[in-house]
């Protein structure tokens, strides 16, 4: 049965007192006596309130979510309901949460990682019925004391359960975070008729019945709510369903454009040129660490206010950054996609993006951040040659493998029902740690595999990889990459082409975007920032430190020295000093030259006369304690006559003795990748130092340079390090062409 209604009517027809009631609560919030609701908020308030149900509120940023949530919330605590257990995905989120918790007049209080020592004020609070609402992350809700100890009591006392930013629940967003995805269970826990509220404001109409699925188990959506011209509702029986209340996403307040520039030096000379000419303080996105690290160096040496904010970035500082940015205190945060859901400052003026996110989901997103409560904010996309290559990269590390699960599944049942931790597990299977700690949830998630006391254990539970699932997830990663790519290139309204891209059929021309309108930013980059760019692209030199520890469990790959286990601290004289890269495959400048020369098809070949000046001026601007005396490459079953040409090309321009190669025992190439334990058990007896290099090193009295092409682990300078020191070497420092990351 479908039927429609004007917007002005309820789902159930309205409740007088209850609008009455939530209108007094929303003028107190935002202490203004003529505040009234926006369109949908209050069918949202009363489908919680007064049906007890579960809704789905998918409204554009900035139009008033969490004033659902709360105003909710204080009605439903009225009629003697337990505190509202809110889920947020990101500590900045939750500052922000907590502050307008404390604005409202609603007692908030967090419990996550950086706050353990508050954690017993907290249950004091909880006991005493003193919270409102409890903000929690995803992750928490696994977590071993957390699940057994006090998330039982919670449950029996909840009054609401909201999940924001819920597009995670989705397999859109498995890989950012997988613990979303066990809020399904949570849900089925709780007592009946308590009200569940998902928000976000980025979902198309897939993500849109993947979350209403989750937040209902096997029940079948039954009510959508389209708040466009009309209110639409769907549905028959008495089903509980998932009331979806979705709004138009279009912001009147954003001027889109999208501006190419032919690299990475019109880019930046572009910033520098034009960044005083953005309105207010901002955001500029790049795609990568090194990239926000880079420019955000550029930026403040030609003299503006900006620092780089990223997920390296510790808590302390990102909290004093998020503030100065409020404050106006920066002109810009170069930031990674660490900022952003949640991040709440009304008046940003503008968000500028230097290359471009994998799909206008996640632009949407980001740009969202601006012009929240102002009439006009600026956003404008830079892509970059280079962004498709970041994409696969990123998408590629994130998918768990069939390979992959089996090996953590055995590897768990192997120990006898014994818990593992992640370190000791990382010793059985060669997974990184970030990609085996992604893995264990997803597991975790689907029921394979238990976080316990201790680490993690098998459950037992039958489980298949899910290769449908993860091809799906895959095939529509491709998709959105393309929909990204088609934004960059449209000629229609570029709105209402993101509007579409999350199936917002309400969509039509904003007028103001620069293919709308015309273009209505600079498109020259002056000759001197152009320069200032190019030299700073052109900045060669990044320390590669030593590694300092031998792995946990590296004897279980057969690293260990004349029958002795290799473990616990490297020793001092047997360790390579700092040593230095040409640069990042993530950098800006180089990093684009050295991931071709690094890409799988491309031929081994000499270094260019570019490269090798480059090398030379990595050796100039050292500042070693003490210079190089000779100069030894590494055997290189894949680039050897890169490293050749390298190594030769120091030696005759520092005028250091070239002294020989290490011996390569095994010459099969050697994969990059995997985990400490496995990538030095893959090198330790792969290298030697023949009788000829032994010679030379007798001879020498300071220290070695070592020539390789590419760090990943760092563990073959390590063991080849190692062998020269033993052989006779005062000292290592290596150096190599890139660092991976």
């Amino acid at each position: 049965m479908l039927e429609r209604v004007t917007t002005a009517t309820s789902l159930t027809g309205t409740n007088t007192s209850t609008r009455d009631a939530a209108v007094e609560v929303l003028r107190t919030l935002v202490g203004r006596d003529d505040a009234d609701f926006h369109e949908g908020q209050f069918e949202a308030i009363e489908t919680l309130v007064d049906r007890h149900s579960r809704a789905l509120v998918v409204q554009r940023t900035g139009w008033g979510k969490s004033a659902v949530y709360f105003v909710a919330t204080l009605l439903l605590r009225r009629r003697g309901a337990g505190p509202t257990i809110l889920v947020s995905p990101l500590l900045a989120l939750m500052r922000d949460q907590i502050a307008a918790a404390a604005r409202a007049g609603v007692r908030a209080v967090a419990i996550n990682s950086t706050n353990a020592h508050e954690w017993g004020e907290v249950q004091r609070m909880l006991a005493a019925d003193e919270v409102d609402v409890l903000l929690v992350s995803p992750e928490r809700l696994n977590n071993p004391g957390f699940r057994e100890n006090q998330l039982p009591a919670l449950i029996d006392r909840i009054g609401m359960l909201v999940v924001d930013e819920a597009h995670c629940i989705s397999d859109w967003g498995h890989d950012f975070r997988p613990d979303y995805r066990r809020l399904r269970d949570l849900i089925a826990q709780m007592p009946t008729g308590v009200p569940v509220l998902a928000t976000t404001a980025t979902a198309n109409e897939r993500v849109v019945t993947d979350v209403a699925e989750q937040l209902n188990g096997a029940v079948q959506l039954n009510d959508a709510v389209q708040l466009n011209d009309a209110v639409q509702l769907e549905g028959s029986g008495d089903a509980p369903g998932v009331v979806t209340i979705r709004g138009p996403l279009a912001r009147a307040s954003l001027r889109l454009g999208v501006l190419r520039l032919p690299d990475a030096r019109g880019r930046l000379g572009w910033l520098l040129s034009h960044l005083d000419d953005l309105p207010g303080s901002g955001i500029i996105y790049a795609l990568t660490v090194s990239a926000a690290e880079d420019t955000a160096r550029l930026l403040r040496k030609a003299g503006h206010t900006v620092h780089a904010y990223t997920g390296q970035t510790d808590t302390a500082e990102r909290e004093q950054l998020e503030a100065a940015l409020k404050n106006n205190q920066v002109k810009a945060l170069v930031a990674t996609s660490a900022l952003g859901m949640g991040f709440d400052k009304p008046d940003l003026g503008f968000v500028l993006h230097l290359g471009a996110p994998s799909s206008p989901v996640a632009y949407y997103q980001q740009v969202g951040r601006a012009g929240r409560a102002t009439a006009n904010a600026d956003v404008l996309l830079m892509p970059g040659i280079e962004d498709e290559a970041i994409w696969q990269y990123f998408a590629t590390a994130s998918m768990p493998s069939e390979a992959r699960a089996s090996a953590v599944l055995e590897a768990l049942q192997a120990n006898g029902g014994a818990p593992l931790s992640t370190p000791a597990l990382e010793s059985r299977v060669d997974i990184r740690r970030t990609p085996l700690e992604l893995l264990l949830k997803v597991l975790d998630v689907d029921g394979a595999v238990q976080r316990v006391q201790g680490g993690w254990v098998a459950t037992g539970r039958p489980w298949t990889y899910d290769r449908d699932r993860y091809e799906r997830i895959a095939a529509e990663r491709v998709a959105e990459q393309q929909h990204m790519l088609d934004y960059e290139t449209t000629t229609g309204c570029r709105m209402e082409f993101l509007q579409r891209s999350l199936d917002d059929d309400t969509a039509v021309p904003c007028g103001r975007c620069d293919n709308c309108a015309g273009v209505w930013y600079p498109t020259d980059v002056a000759s001197d920032a152009a320069e200032t760019a190019a030299q700073s692209l052109d900045r060669v030199g990044v320390a590669l430190e030593p590694r300092a520890q031998w792995p946990s469990g590296a004897d279980r790959r057969g690293v260990s020295d004349s029958g002795i286990t290799v473990k616990g601290n490297i020793k001092p004289p047997e360790r390579m000093l700092e040593g230095r890269a040409l640069a990042r495959l993530t950098d800006l400048g180089w990093g684009n030259t050295l991931r071709a020369t690094f890409a799988p098809n491309t031929p081994d070949a000499p270094a260019s006369a570019a490269m090798l000046a480059a090398c030379v001026r990595v050796l100039a601007e050292w500042g070693w304690d003490t210079r190089p005396v000779g100069v030894v490459s590494m055997p290189s079953a894949k680039h050897p006559l890169l490293v050749s040409s390298v190594a030769d090309e120091l030696s005759t321009v520092g005028r250091l003795p070239l002294l020989g190669s290490l011996d390569l025992i095994d010459d099969a190439p050697s994969e990059s990748g995997g985990n400490s334990v496995y990538r030095l058990g893959s090198v330790w007896n792969r290298f030697a130092v023949g009788p000829d290099l032994a010679a030379a090193l007798s001879s020498i009295d300071g220290p070695v340079l070592l020539v390789d092409d590419l760090a990943d682990s760092r563990w073959t300078l390590t063991v080849a390090s190692r062998l020269l020191l033993r052989a006779g070497a005062p000292s290592v420092l290596p150096f190599v062409l890139a660092l991976r990351s």
